[in-house]
């Protein structure tokens, strides 16, 4: 199923959507049906806070690049000219600062919730196959998720 969304990029690399059609800078159309923490945020299961404490983490994720490679790095090379907003830190800063900040997140979340956050929101596995994988109980991701996406929001320092 694809339900395409039109959002902005801000200068962290977290995908918002627009509130006005001046000033955006970039854009992105984004399938939110995509994302088991969209789909769960569409349906009422998780709230705003714990929305922007998952897109964070896995901003986080991609941009610490934890993530397998399938492939060769096929990243462009620098254009030479005047750096812009999102180009202050060096890439392997960026990366380094990213890691340090999904660990500390992970951390904040527990042993016990870092197996579901990991799951659900970097490896993208929908509730119910997570929680056949960590051999939960139906239905007991939901809860587990929630409280987790409760604890890195606190280490988010989200309102």
């Amino acid at each position: 199923m694809r339900h395409l969304v039109e959002s902005e990029i801000d200068d962290r690399g977290i995908v918002r959507r627009p509130k006005s059609g001046r000033g955006r800078r970039r854009s992105v159309t984004v399938n939110i049906a995509e994302s088991p923490l969209a789909w769960l945020r569409a349906r009422g299961k998780v709230d705003a806070r714990q929305f922007e404490a998952g897109e964070r983490l896995r901003a986080d994720y991609e941009k610490a690049q934890l993530g397998p490679r399938v492939t060769m790095r096929w990243d462009a090379a620098p254009s030479g000219g005047r750096p812009g907003p999102a180009d202050h830190l060096d890439p392997t800063t960026a990366q380094i600062d990213a890691k340090r900040r999904f660990d500390g997140a992970i951390a904040a979340a527990g042993p016990g919730l870092a197996d579901i956050l990991w799951r659900v929101i970097c490896a993208g596995e929908g509730l119910p196959a997570a929680e056949r994988a960590l051999g939960w109980p139906t239905r007991a991701g939901k809860l587990v998720l929630g409280l987790a996406l409760d604890r890195i929001a606190d280490y988010y320092r989200l309102p």
